[in-house]
């Protein structure tokens, strides 16, 4: 599980190409209504189990949180589940604030 953690800088050159990404955000609903990501898919870490069926037919799924402990959790789970393209991003939104978009709040 080499691959399983991604740079923010990646998720955003993975976002412009315009592939089949699915962007997970694992996150609680009042952190996602403080700031997300673009048309992140809120499934917060608690619900993931109930829904990893709607996740199959991506052919990359990137999870993030807060600080990146969450998402990898998720990514772990997922792989597990059959989710072979499951990653985390390292640093969650608080580092895609600072190295990507500066008007994403950091909280």
């Amino acid at each position: 599980m080499d691959d399983i953690q991604i740079s923010a800088k990646d998720v955003q050159a993975r976002l412009a190409s315009g592939g089949n990404i699915l962007l997970v955000d694992v996150r609680e609903p009042w952190e996602y209504q403080l700031c997300h990501i673009g048309d992140a898919r809120l499934i917060p870490l608690g619900t993931l189990q109930a829904q990893v069926n709607t996740l199959l037919d991506a052919d990359e799924v990137i999870c993030y949180c807060h600080h990146g402990m969450r998402s990898l959790d998720a990514a772990v789970w997922l792989r597990q589940q059959g989710v072979d393209s499951a990653k985390s991003m390292a640093g969650g939104i608080e580092r895609w604030s600072v190295e990507i978009d500066p008007q994403v709040p950091r909280y």
